[in-house]
């Protein structure tokens, strides 16, 4: 009988995801740019990443300016993540919105994260066209990250990373 139960759980978690889930919260930290966490109504805690952007790491240039800006739009807010799947980590990753503005879209307005064009198929045909038309006014206008001479994707920032780490192996 629990074995049935355990498995009708997972059966709903899983079709939830697969038809978009909404996931309403407060957000109590913010671990970058690109990564918040959010208190829900039963005080549990989600790790949520902002679908589509990809913002400097930790310790690399403009990292925390990235952060901050984030924090500044939605930290100790109510906001609505909208989602249809978890990354490899467990994180939702998804569309995080606050007063109805779409703060993974800011973030490229301001400068302060890159379209993650790598999992671009996974966005709508609007929403991509926002991004990518976001991040270019960004550079194009310098702002955020984009005052960098040769500002580095967090993607490649990561595999130099890996790189040298198998080097001193």
């Amino acid at each position: 009988m629990m074995q049935r139960l355990l498995l009708c759980a997972a059966v709903t978690a899983l079709s939830t995801l697969a038809q978009g889930a909404e996931l309403v919260g407060k957000v109590v930290a913010i671990a970058d740019g690109d990564t918040i966490t959010l208190l829900d109504a039963y005080s549990r805690q989600h790790k949520v990443r902002l679908q589509g952007i990809d913002a400097p790491e930790r310790g690399q240039a403009y990292w925390k300016a990235s952060k901050q800006h984030l924090a500044d739009g939605v930290y100790l807010r109510q906001v609505v993540v909208e989602y249809d799947k978890k990354d490899r980590y467990g994180r939702i990753v998804g569309h995080v919105r606050h007063e109805g503005r779409d703060m993974n879209l800011e973030q490229l307005q301001a400068g302060a994260a890159w379209f993650y064009r790598k999992y671009a198929k996974e966005l709508s045909a609007d929403v991509r066209a926002n991004y990518a038309v976001a991040e270019i006014a960004a550079s194009r206008d310098r702002r955020g990250l984009w005052r960098e001479e040769q500002p580095v994707a967090p993607w490649d920032w990561r595999a130099r990373g890996r790189a040298m780490q198998q080097k001193g192996n």
